[in-house]
């Protein structure tokens, strides 16, 4: 007889508030030994409230959090990690000028030192654990995002962690990489390790967990094992409602001609990309991680110079030189990294709104406060921003909302053409479907849209032609009939 597997975690009736405001109430929650079990819901749902209370970042104001069938009473980050629990954040938390040893190692010091050559040696297997071939001393400003990522698993895995809890642990990774995560899930499952696991991610969680809980509105809503629910049902859980159709139909009409590039090149980075967008069209940009998708986005919207090609609007040549020029020649872009390049965290919904656009808003050096209210708060209408008012902190919004502030920023320019990099990374169902909403809103108004997305998925539901890049060259243009994940992928990996 095979034994049933023993919780190792368990949550009874958690509830925290934050100035009278339920964050969470009366969450229950259980975690088996060698289990992957995915939380979900949509941004605001409680999820980062409660994983904070189980990491000790957070005290909760009632409720029970048993560990190996003990009560944790009075913990903190350091209380946790001893026990046994280790989270990966979607955020990187790491210290640029200091190595990746030193960074796996940090707060683990013996005597306020670090013994250099036993944690690089600890290190170097760590990072052969999870398939990367980098020095140890590397410091971890010379690495990319996805690196980092990975950095981050190893040091859970260093923490001989009972419980990993993943935050979006694959926003940042290739394919491949993602593939070498699940490899290092599975080796961790067997030996009993337990893993909370959160995804925006619909495919990785139908492939990696065993059971879902369900958070909305900062209240429990259910537990269900993977196999018995369904996509629409796990949305309609999630959002309250069904989403029969996430991408609608639309039918597409040829428009003028907006944005031509010919020829376009940079050393290194992207060579000979040829390409047009006709008004009212979704062209998407598909291709592995490092193809050249963002890299061209930068070079068209003067982010980044190129080396040579043309870029055209309207059948003009443009030489833009800077994204200020870029706005002014109609051409409009949102970064996929939406809270290092999109927004200031601090500023308002207001401010960041009319940041691009405070010329059409100011005289003789003065911000003519009337018009930027007007144009701002219907702006914020439009798109559908969830504030509490227009002066709070963007900092403040949902991951969702935080993203519509943005490509209002970029709207109120009344771009011709939109370069949408990942608009929806990060984001929860319910945030993406009225992304979607918008984008065919903006076809519907005759506005170009160039939009680079990770998720085939998305790529396949929104485009109208898509553009496969590999290895910076281009290798295919598909029409919306003729495109498969199959197809996109076989050039994509040309």
């Amino acid at each position: 007889m095979i034994e049933k597997p023993q919780n190792i975690l368990q949550v009874k009736n958690l509830s925290k508030s934050f100035a009278g405001v339920k964050a969470l109430e009366n969450i229950n929650f259980n975690l088996k030994k060698g289990e992957v079990h995915a939380l979900m819901g949509e941004n605001g749902a409680g999820k980062s409230t409660f994983m904070k209370i189980l990491m000790g970042l957070l005290s909760s104001d009632s409720g029970e959090i048993i560990f190996e069938g003990n009560e944790l009473k009075n913990t903190d980050v350091s209380k946790m990690l001893q026990s046994g629990i280790s989270m990966i954040h979607q955020e990187i938390l790491m210290i640029p000028e200091l190595t990746i040893a030193q960074n796996i190692f940090l707060g683990r010091e013996k005597n306020f030192w670090l013994k250099e050559k036993e944690i690089n040696q600890k290190t170097q297997e760590l990072l052969k654990i999870i398939g990367i071939s980098i020095k140890p001393t590397t410091k971890v400003k010379n690495l990319s995002i996805a690196e980092m990522q990975m950095i981050e698993i190893a040091k859970a895995i260093s923490n001989n962690a009972k419980v990993i809890i993943m935050d979006e642990p694959t926003s940042a990774l290739s394919d491949k990489e993602v593939s070498t995560l699940f490899k290092i899930i599975k080796d961790l499952k067997e030996k009993g390790v337990a893993i909370i696991y959160i995804s925006h991610k619909m495919d990785e969680i139908y492939e990696i967990s065993e059971r879902i809980t369900v958070l909305r509105d900062g209240k429990y809503i259910a537990t269900k094992n993977t196999t018995e629910l369904d996509k629409n049902a796990l949305i309609a859980l999630m959002v309250g409602r069904e989403i029969e159709n996430l991408f609608s139909e639309t039918n597409f009409i040829k428009g003028d001609k907006i944005l031509e590039v010919k020829n376009l090149s940079k050393k290194g980075k992207f060579e000979n990309i040829n390409f047009e967008i006709h008004a009212g069209e979704v062209l998407g940009i598909a291709g592995l991680m490092g193809a050249g998708r963002t890299e061209i986005a930068r070079a068209i919207f003067g982010l980044d110079e190129f080396d040579s090609g043309e870029i055209a609007l309207k059948g003009e040549k443009l030489n833009i030189k800077s994204p200020k020029e870029a706005i002014k020649n109609g051409i409009g872009y949102v970064s996929e990294d939406r809270k290092a390049l999109g927004f200031i965290p601090e500023m308002s919904v207001k401010q960041n709104i009319s940041l691009s656009n405070l010329s059409n808003f100011s005289k003789n050096w003065f911000v003519l406060k009337k018009n930027e209210n007007i144009s701002t708060s219907k702006m914020a209408s439009d798109l559908k921003v969830k504030a509490s008012n227009l002066n709070q902190k963007v900092i403040n919004l949902s991951g969702g909302n935080q993203q519509k502030v943005v490509i209002a920023k970029v709207l109120l320019a009344n771009p011709a053409v939109v370069i949408l990099d990942e608009p929806t990374r990060g984001i929860d169902i319910g945030a993406k479907f009225e992304i979607y909403k918008l984008i065919n809103q903006l076809t519907e108004k005759g506005i170009a849209v160039m939009m680079i997305s990770s998720e085939l998925p998305e790529i396949l539901g929104m485009s109208d032609r898509i553009l496969v890049l590999s290895k910076g060259k281009q290798t295919a243009i598909l029409s919306k009939k003729e495109a498969t994940q199959e197809k996109i992928m076989q050039y994509a990996v040309n």
